[in-house]
C-alpha cells in the first residue's frame, strides 16, 4: 500500500497534516497543549523505521481495538466495530501498515470511517484510501481542525446522523462543538453500545463516565452542554459505552452509567457559590 508516508504528524496530539508547518493548530488551541519540548514532528515512514507497529485486539462483542506499540501521542486507540452491513472504524490513530492493513482486511474490512472529535482524527485520510477511499464522517462543526482534506471528507450537520443499519452518528457536542459519538444497536448481542471516545469520557473505576471541555488542562464542560448531550442520548439503549482508550468499557448498564454520571457531575460544577456572608472567615 502506498502510503503518505512523509507527511508531518504532531508528536503531542497525533494529528496529521498535508503539508509540512511550524505550529500544530489542534495544540495550539486551550484543549491540549504544545509539548514540553517545543513543536515536535514524526511521520508514518519515521514511526515504521523506529520500530512501532501496529496493535490489534479484541475489546468486546465484535469490536476490535486499533492501536500501536509502543504508544503514540496519547495513546489512544481506534475501534473496529464489525456489522453484518460492513465495518466501521471508530476514530482513528496515527499509525497505519502494511500489515495492519492486512489484518483488519481479514476481519472484514472497513466501510466507513467516523471521528469523535479533532483530537482523533490520526491519519485518518491514510485510512481511508488504504481500504478504498471509504468515506470519513465529521461534524461540519469541527471543520477549522481538519489537517488533511480530500473527497471522503463527509461534513454532516445537524444532531444526528444514521450512517448504516442501526448505525447512528449523535453530536453531543461535548469538548468540542462537533463533538460526536457512535451508536450501534445491535452492539453488545442486541442490548446496544455507545462509542464515545472522550466526549463521553470512561473513567477509571469504568462504572462511570465524564464530560470536559479539556482533558489535560482540567477545564470542566459547561452544564448546558452536558444537559443537551444527554438529552440526545436519552431515545438510544446501550449496555456498554467505549471509551478512548484500550479497556477503558462500561460493561454493562450503559444509559444508567451515562444517567448517574451526569447527575454526579452536575452536582459539583452547577451547584451555586455559597453567599459571601455564608462562608468561613479567613484566620
Amino acid at each position: 500500500m502506498d502510503l503518505a508516508t512523509g507527511l508531518p504528524i504532531c508528536v503531542t496530539c497525533g494529528v496529521q497534516y498535508a503539508a509540512p508547518r511550524p505550529d500544530c493548530p489542534v495544540c495550539e488551541d486551550e484543549r491540549q497543549y504544545v509539548g514540553w519540548d517545543g513543536q515536535r514532528w514524526t511521520t508514518l515512514g519515521e514511526l515504521r523505521s523506529d520500530g512501532f507497529r501496529g496493535r490489534l485486539e479484541p475489546e468486546g462483542p465484535g469490536v476490535y481495538g486499533i492501536g500501536s506499540a509502543p504508544k503514540i501521542s496519547i495513546g489512544q486507540r481506534a475501534l473496529l466495530v464489525t456489522t453484518a452491513s460492513g465495518n466501521i472504524l471508530w476514530d482513528c490513530v496515527p499509525f497505519l501498515d502494511d500489515h495492519l492493513i492486512a489484518q483488519v482486511t481479514e476481519l472484514g474490512g472497513i466501510t466507513a470511517i467516523a471521528v469523535s472529535h479533532p483530537h482523533f482524527y490520526g491519519s485518518m485520510v491514510d485510512w481511508s484510501r488504504a481500504f478504498g477511499d471509504v468515506p470519513i464522517y465529521v461534524h461540519a462543526a469541527d471543520e477549522q481542525w481538519l489537517g488533511r482534506r480530500c473527497a471522503a471528507v463527509n461534513l454532516w450537520t445537524g444532531d444526528t446522523l444514521t450512517i448504516g443499519d442501526g448505525l447512528t452518528l449523535v453530536n453531543g457536542g461535548v469538548h468540542f462543538a462537533g463533538g460526536t459519538v457512535l451508536h450501534h444497536a445491535a452492539g453488545e448481542d442486541g442490548r446496544g453500545a455507545l462509542f464515545s471516545g472522550d466526549i463521553l469520557q470512561v473513567v477509571l473505576d469504568r462504572r462511570y463516565v465524564s464530560f470536559m471541555y479539556s482533558y489535560p488542562n482540567y477545564i470542566p464542560e459547561r452544564p448546558e452542554t452536558v444537559r443537551r448531550a444527554v438529552r440526545l442520548l436519552e431515545p438510544f439503549a446501550f449496555d456498554a459505552i467505549y471509551g478512548a482508550f484500550w479497556q477503558t468499557i462500561v460493561r454493562s448498564d450503559g444509559h444508567g452509567a451515562m444517567h448517574r454520571s451526569a447527575e454526579r457531575y452536575l452536582h459539583f460544577v452547577a451547584d451555586p457559590a455559597p453567599a459571601a456572608a455564608e462562608q468561613t472567615p479567613r484566620a
